[in-house]
C-alpha cells in the first residue's frame, strides 16, 4: 500500500506530464495549463488512487478516473472564482483577473469537456463510474447555486446549511472514493460505504474550515482570522450563534453584521462563545468525522489495507491550518 504523499507524487508526476490540452489556440489552453501548474493538495484524485488500491494493484482506469476528476474540480475552481469575484486562487491571480472574463468562462467550460474524455477511457465498469461521475457534477453545481442563493438570505437553517456544504464539498471527495472502489471491481456495499465516508469526511473538513477561520492559529493560518466574519459568511458558526441567541444577543449579532469596525472579529468571535456556537461546531465535526471512520471500518477490507486512508483523514481532521 502506498502512502498519501508517494501516490501525490506519482499523480503530480503523471498528470502535470501528460496535460490533455492542445496548444493552439493559446488564448484557451493557456489559462488551463497555468491554473492546473499551480498546484495543489490534490486530495480528491488521490483518494480516488488510494480507493482503488484496497482491490489490488492500482490500475490504468484508476488513473483516468483520478484525472477526470482533478480536472473536473479545477473547472469548478475557475467558475467559482468568477461568481465570487475573486482576485486570487493559491496566492496567484484568478484566471478571469490574469486572462479576461471570457477565457476563465471558456476554459472552464474545455476543461469540464477534458474531465469527461479523461472519464471515457475507462474500460471496466465505465457505465457505474460515469453514473456517479455524472450525478457528482450535477449535486456540485446546484451546491454551488445554494450557496449564491443564501447570499440573498436571512433565514438559512443549519440543516440547510449542511445540505449546501454536503453538495458543494463533500458529494466530489464521495464520488472520488467511489470511482476508484469500482474501476477497482469493488462493486455493491463497499463502493456505497466508501462513499459515505468520504461525504462524512467532506461534513466535517468544511465545518472544521468553518471553525479555524475563526478561531485558528493566525500565525499557522498565515492569514488574519475571521475572513469569513469580515465577509458576513453563513457560517456554521453564525448560524447556530443565531440560532442559540437570546434576543439581546441576536440585537447584537445583527448589529455586528452591519458593522465594519475594527472590533467586529473579536465582537463576532465573543457572541459564538457566548452562544455556544463555538463547542456546538467542534462537536459537529467530531459528529461527521466519528460518522466517516465509522463508515471506514464497515468497508469489508483487511485493517491494514485501510490504513493510509485512516491516516489521510485523521490528518485531514486534526490539522490547526
Amino acid at each position: 500500500m502506498h502512502s498519501f504523499k508517494e501516490l501525490v507524487a506519482s499523480f503530480e508526476e503523471r498528470f502535470t506530464g501528460s496535460l490533455p490540452f492542445k496548444p493552439a489556440p493559446a488564448t484557451l489552453y493557456d489559462p488551463c495549463r497555468y491554473l492546473l501548474q499551480l498546484g495543489g493538495k490534490r486530495v480528491r484524485p488521490v483518494l480516488c488512487l488510494m480507493a482503488n488500491e484496497l482491490f489490488g494493484e492500482i490500475n490504468e482506469d484508476a488513473w483516468y478516473a483520478a484525472f477526470g476528476i482533478e480536472l473536473f474540480h479545477n473547472f469548478t475552481l475557475i467558475h467559482d472564482d468568477i461568481m465570487d469575484k475573486a482576485p486570487l486562487r493559491r496566492g496567484n491571480p484568478t484566471i478571469h483577473t490574469k486572462y479576461g472574463l471570457t477565457s476563465g468562462i471558456l476554459s472552464g467550460d474545455v476543461m469540464c469537456i477534458y474531465a469527461y474524455d479523461q472519464v471515457a477511457n475507462i474500460r471496466q465498469f465505465l457505465p457505474q463510474a460515469l453514473r456517479v461521475f455524472n450525478t457528482t457534477a450535477i449535486e456540485v453545481c446546484e451546491g454551488q447555486q445554494l450557496d449564491m442563493d443564501f447570499e440573498q438570505r436571512n433565514d438559512v437553517t443549519i440543516d440547510e446549511y449542511i445540505y449546501m456544504i454536503m453538495l458543494k464539498t463533500s458529494v466530489l471527495l464521495g464520488c472520488s472514493l467511489k470511482m476508484g472502489a469500482l474501476t477497482g471491481g469493488g462493486l455493491g456495499d463497499n463502493s456505497n460505504k466508501l462513499y459515505e465516508f468520504g461525504r462524512n469526511l467532506g461534513l466535517a473538513f468544511q465545518l472544521q474550515d468553518d471553525y479555524l477561520d475563526a478561531f485558528g492559529d493566525a500565525e499557522k493560518l498565515g492569514k488574519q482570522n475571521g475572513g469569513d466574519i469580515i465577509a458576513n459568511k453563513k457560517t456554521y458558526l453564525l448560524l447556530k450563534s443565531f440560532e442559540n441567541a437570546s434576543q439581546d444577543q441576536r440585537k447584537q449579532l445583527e448589529e455586528l453584521l452591519q458593522s465594519d469596525s475594527e472590533g467586529k472579529v473579536p465582537a463576532m468571535l465573543e457572541m459564538f462563545k457566548a452562544t455556544g456556537a463555538d463547542v456546538a461546531c467542534r462537536d459537529a465535526v467530531a459528529k461527521y468525522s466519528q460518522l466517516a471512520f465509522d463508515c471506514l471500518e464497515d468497508v469489508a477490507i483487511p485493517s491494514k489495507r485501510k490504513e493510509p486512508l485512516m491516516e489521510l483523514a485523521s490528518y485531514l481532521l486534526m490539522r490547526d491550518k
